[in-house]
């Protein structure tokens, strides 16, 4: 099965928003929490891509996407901070690939394609946030990407138990 990877332009992300969020629902309902809950519904994660359109125009956020067979099979963003200072940084958000893919080196290539894109936008440094222990840190880990720190109890897990989140980056060579 061959993997495209490409950006997604807002025009074209719009037509994907119904795939993408069954695609992040089913993420969410094994286990990623990726800011959502399990019991999170599909008017919840619809309503949150396309609060992303703005940023996508106004090219504040990037998406780019997993294809096969021209479906959609993942997906990742990076958030580009505006400030004066920190228009050399870029957070990395929301990376899921389809859990039938999982372990076949689709997220490597999504993280290398936003990196790429981090690059082609002047940035050199990337940043990201996970749940602390969880295979998420190990698979950033094993990309290059070091820890800064954890918070205590950061995130609130669907029992109510807090969970902590480490704070990763990786510093994107020329």
């Amino acid at each position: 099965m061959a993997i495209q990877i490409r950006l997604i332009p807002v025009d074209e992300f719009v037509k994907l928003v119904p795939a993408l969020t069954a695609l992040l629902v089913d993420t969410v309902h094994n286990g990623a929490s990726l800011g959502f809950l399990p019991s999170v519904t599909s008017d919840e994660v619809r309503s949150y891509w396309l609060s992303l359109c703005p940023e996508l125009r106004e090219r504040t956020r990037v998406i780019v996407g997993a294809f096969s067979d021209g479906r959609i099979v993942g997906s990742g963003q990076l958030a580009l901070a505006s400030f004066p200072n920190a228009r050399h940084r870029a957070e990395l958000q929301k990376l899921f690939v389809d859990s039938t893919l999982r372990g076949q080196g689709v997220g490597r290539r999504l993280v290398s394609a936003l990196h790429a894109a981090a690059r082609q936008r002047g940035r050199s440094l990337v940043l990201l946030n996970t749940r602390r222990g969880g295979p998420a840190e190990q698979f950033y880990k094993g990309l290059g990407y070091k820890a800064v720190g954890v918070v205590p109890g950061y995130y609130v897990g669907p029992a109510g138990e807090r969970i902590d989140n480490i704070a990763l980056y990786q510093e994107l060579s020329g």
